[in-house]
């Protein structure tokens, strides 16, 4: 529980302090990064999704960002804690995203055309989960066993 509280206050304040970067159809949140800790433990799926939540509060989409995009970081969590390749850890997260975000995103700017906000999303997505995510990935991958205990067997 203490691991799934200190990654959705660690989510939370990193997309909150970024505000630029975090809301929108142009969004790279930094605080995606985070998107491959449920690799290395389960409990980084309530967290990422609780972090998410308490994030969106400050969207200007209001409670459709707080529903759809902390639904799109639940369903990411989980499904990244299924893949057992590392290089694949951050794909959920580009693909939900991509499509919940981008739907929800499309519904709520005007003239926005649905196609276009999910590929904007999911390559912001793709820019966080992959270029800062993959390097905090390989980082804690090192220290997995005193981070995180056995929770996840020894990848390739």
């Amino acid at each position: 529980m203490i691991q799934g509280g200190i990654i959705a206050a660690v989510y939370a304040a990193l997309t909150l302090i970024t505000p630029i970067f975090s809301y929108g159809v142009g969004q790279v949140r930094i605080s995606e990064a985070l998107c491959v800790l449920p690799f290395f433990t389960p409990a980084a799926i309530p967290g990422l999704f609780v972090g998410c939540a308490l994030a969106n509060l400050g969207s200007p989409f209001g409670m459709a960002d707080i529903i759809c995009g902390s639904i799109a970081s639940l369903l990411a969590a989980y499904a990244t804690s299924k893949v057992k390749n590392k290089w694949l850890a951050p794909l959920p997260s580009v693909l939900l995203n991509g499509l919940i975000v981008g739907l929800m995103l499309s519904t709520q700017i005007p003239g926005q055309a649905w196609w276009a906000a999910i590929l904007y999303v999911a390559g912001g997505q793709a820019i966080a989960c992959y270029a800062l995510g993959m390097p905090l990935l390989f980082a804690l991958d090192k220290f997995r066993g005193k981070l995180f205990g056995e929770t996840r067997r020894k990848e390739e």
